[in-house]
């Protein structure tokens, strides 16, 4: 079992304990899809042996919403909001800030519900400088959430953004799950043109289709991050946490379910030029976070393959972060690209035959 499960204590509220719980679940079980990658195994980097640019020279920057940071890249929303988590959260932030990268938070419901555990998505005393991101289930919206919890949940955060996540799978499967996921569109639009800060949306691991981006785009959102299939199944997860055989049973019909992560992007990008793209879901190296950046994003995030080293030490994360931007710049010099602008502008990122 890992570490941080034997330290862990109970919980004073449903949804707490449901944060634990995941936590804990994500460590010690199976919880990947099963026959669906991320897609980007389809795709390798045509080697450029005269890179004709100095290793030293490559820069990583890039910025979110007027914030230059050291890196494209992003530790997805994953914790907060229960015993635990808060030191997770703050040695991920830790790490973020010292290494340039941007971060989103688990779902900020707990403390919009609960002021008790608040001190579990704040911060911004170890991580003054870099982009973060506050997070409310979108189906929240339906649920007697609006425009004033949303903003609540970026002030507890001192947030640069807020993501609204969409779960709609995870929700059925669930089970204490919100299924009314009707008329969000409209809401979500209220959302964006109302909220002190710039609002995103993201799946949490079946991705999000071209048709699905543009309503979208359409209410204001301002950047999508796909995550895609091939990483973590939420369905899997609420598996561990079922008491119905039923449902236990069809999780693994869903196993393989979801828009693969490159397809994703790949879509998205097609349909939306300008936005901008996360891509998450299955990242696990710098090598495929650039190929997600070549597909068409602009940043690529990190989600349970970080868990571990942090609940493991301050070390441990950091050392996690630094080999991914290793492999990123590696990467980078091989096909010569010398900036993020140049390497989502390559043409040498090709479909294996």
């Amino acid at each position: 079992m890992s570490e941080w499960n034997s330290q862990a204590a109970p919980t004073h509220g449903a949804t707490e304990q449901r944060k634990a719980e995941h936590v804990r679940i994500c460590l010690d079980e199976a919880v990947n899809s099963v026959g669906v990658l991320t897609g980007l195994e389809q795709y390798r980097f045509l080697h450029q042996a005269l890179p004709e640019i100095n290793f030293d020279d490559i820069d990583l920057s890039t910025s979110w919403f007027s914030k230059r940071v050291a890196t494209p890249l992003l530790i997805s929303s994953m914790t907060g909001g229960s015993y635990g988590t808060g030191s997770i959260n703050r040695r991920l932030a830790e790490a973020a800030e010292a290494r340039g990268w941007a971060m989103g938070v688990g779902s900020v419901r707990a403390a919009v519900e609960n002021p008790e555990v608040a001190s579990t998505f704040r911060l911004r005393d170890v991580a003054p400088t870099i982009p973060i991101f506050a997070n409310i289930g979108a189906v929240q919206l339906n649920a007697g959430m609006g425009i004033e919890e949303c903003q609540r949940a970026v002030e507890i955060v001192e947030a640069d953004a807020l993501i609204l996540h969409l779960n709609a799978l995870q929700e059925v499967f669930q089970p204490e799950g919100d299924i009314d996921f009707s008329g969000l569109l409209v809401k979500i639009e209220h959302i964006c043109r109302n909220l002190s800060v710039p609002v995103g949306v993201k799946e949490v691991g079946w991705g999000i289709a071209s048709d699905t981006a543009v309503q979208l785009a359409n209410t204001g959102v301002e950047f999508i991050d796909v995550a895609g299939a091939g990483g973590t199944s939420w369905i899997q997860v609420e598996k561990y946490r079922s008491n119905d055989a039923m449902k236990r049973r069809a999780a693994d019909v869903f196993a393989d379910w979801g828009i693969a992560t490159a397809d994703s992007v790949i879509q998205v990008r097609e349909a939306l030029p300008e936005i901008k793209i996360v891509a998450s879901g299955g990242m696990h190296n710098g090598v495929e976070a650039a190929k997600a950046i070549a597909l068409g994003a602009d940043a690529a995030g990190f989600g349970r393959s970080l868990l571990q080293a942090a609940v493991d030490s301050d070390e441990a994360i950091d050392d996690v972060l630094a080999q991914i931007e290793f492999e990123l710049r590696v990467t980078m010099f091989g096909i010569g690209a010398r900036t993020i602008e140049e390497l989502r502008h390559t043409k040498r990122l090709l479909k294996k035959i």
